[in-house]
């Protein structure tokens, strides 16, 4: 009784940590990708090299760790030296199991694959974190102030894996870019950990620890709670992006850009800091459960303005290929072999999860569209030079070479039946056995070699795009 007694006199105490404001922004520092890239050393700069890990708790976590270890083992030629594959990815976007792998490798680059199972993906994360949870000598970092259950969990988070490291930290590192996403509870927008969206708040990103950034993007609405930002928008000089321009106006932006127009608005929501001083946000996967829409709304923001094509490298990029490493499960239930409907709480799990899923399902597919469309595009335009009188060495120079690659890694590509339903009856949890992590790990590496994708990239990795 005393020790309840005591938490709760704690409780009023109970504070989050507090995001820094910035005074002025600064496009030419910061944890950004168009800074951090060009930087990094034996990397094939023509090629742009994104890998999106979905959301899935630890199911998630160690499928994506899984690839990263086929990508550690494949090699690859370019400019006639051999390379790691995974010495090429440039951006990893990780939405909530799938941030801490993409995190933990942006911090830890090779050291990982000697840690990560025994720090994290073995352990039983989600056991400690509901034990001290219901410790009575936690309870004052909770209840009744401004921290949360999801500000505990990102405590734990440090202890185990991040050792209290920030995105400061990853400034030094020549890793890939990790980007941890989170949803706007109010308004259901993305908000991405880099600096480009902190600008967005007119805060400092490089002072966030990864573990609050992991943390929030694993925010399971009710399960764990909100993670809350401080809002300083609109007192920095934000400029918006190059793009903006472009597609501000409805009455003469060009389609496609409605993405585009969206992503403008969500933006100018942020920056609203009088009406919205505290941003709330819970897990990623409510808004982008694969974490590809970013993707996608970059390509629609390139093709709306060349001289935003021309700042984010576009020239020099010849090549997108995209990886998508979706551990979505679907459980068996024999609910339909019973008059009686599953119980309230079984139809609101049911009810938020298929959506997420069948919303995944289109935006892989709108991407694979897409990069059919930039191929017949760009056949067309060349055909219409050539039509204007250009020679077809003019028309071919007249139009850049670039192609969008999409490679989607999931349990649905196993053609075994039996092993398949094992792999999609896997719990959403942060625990499993040791044997299932291990056949994660063994399976997408797998899946990988057994795709005609997969080996079309290995094989053309190094070459001019078009060869």
């Amino acid at each position: 009784m005393l020790l309840i007694i005591a938490g709760l006199v704690l409780a009023g105490c109970a504070s989050r940590p507090i995001n820094e404001p910035i005074t002025q922004v600064d496009p030419k520092s910061g944890y950004r990708p168009y800074l951090l890239i060009p930087k990094r050393q034996n990397n094939d700069l023509s090629t742009l090299f994104v890998l999106s890990f979905s959301g899935g708790g630890t199911r998630a976590a160690a499928f994506s760790y899984g690839v990263l270890e086929e990508l550690r083992r494949t090699d690859i030629m370019v400019n006639g030296q051999k390379r790691r594959l995974i010495d090429e990815v440039d951006v990893i976007t990780g939405v909530s199991g799938g941030s801490f792998t993409a995190l933990s490798y942006a911090l830890y680059g090779d050291r990982l694959f000697s840690e990560y199972e025994e720090r994290f993906l073995k352990r039983d994360v989600q056991g400690t974190l509901v034990g001290r949870a219901a410790n009575p000598l936690n309870w004052g970092k909770y209840i009744g102030g401004t921290a949360g259950r999801s500000e505990l969990a990102a405590e734990y988070y440090d202890e185990i894996l991040f050792e209290g490291a920030t995105f400061g930290d990853l400034m030094t590192k020549n890793g890939p870019v990790a980007l941890a996403t989170g949803t706007d509870l109010s308004t259901g927008s993305r908000l991405a950990f880099y600096q480009n969206d902190f600008d967005l708040l007119c805060s400092d990103l490089s002072k966030v620890r990864l573990s609050r950034a992991a943390a929030t993007s694993s925010a399971v609405p009710v399960v764990l709670s909100p993670v809350t930002l401080n809002n300083y928008g609109g007192n920095c000089n934000f400029q918006y992006p190059l793009w903006v321009q472009a597609v501000a106006d409805p009455e003469t932006r060009a389609r496609p850009a409605g993405r585009a127009y969206q992503r403008y608005l969500e933006m100018q929501e942020f920056q609203n800091s009088k009406d919205r001083p505290y941003i709330h946000l819970v897990d990623g996967g409510v808004s982008d459960n694969i974490g590809v829409r970013g993707v996608l709304e970059f390509l629609e923001e390139a093709a709306a303005s060349a001289a935003f094509q021309g700042q984010m490298g576009f020239g020099v990029i010849k090549r997108i290929i995209l990886m998508v490493v979706n551990s979505h499960s679907s459980p068996k239930t024999d609910w339909d072999r019973e008059e009686t409907p599953p119980g309230m709480a079984v139809q609101l799990m049911q009810a938020s999860g298929v959506p997420i899923d069948r919303f995944s399902f289109e935006t892989v597919e709108t991407m694979k569209d897409r990069a059919e469309i930039m191929t017949w595009r760009r056949e067309l335009l060349v055909a219409q030079a050539r039509l204007a009188g250009a020679t077809e060495a003019q028309a071919e120079k007249s139009v850049p070479k670039i192609s969008l690659q999409v490679i989607d890694v999931s349990f649905d590509a196993i053609k075994e039946p039996k092993e398949r339903t094992y792999f999609m009856n896997l719990p959403t949890s942060f625990v499993l056995t040791a044997e299932d992590i291990d056949r994660l790990r063994n399976v997408a590496g797998e899946l990988l070699r057994q795709s005609a994708d997969y080996q079309t990239i290995i094989k053309n990795f190094g070459k001019a795009v078009g060869e």
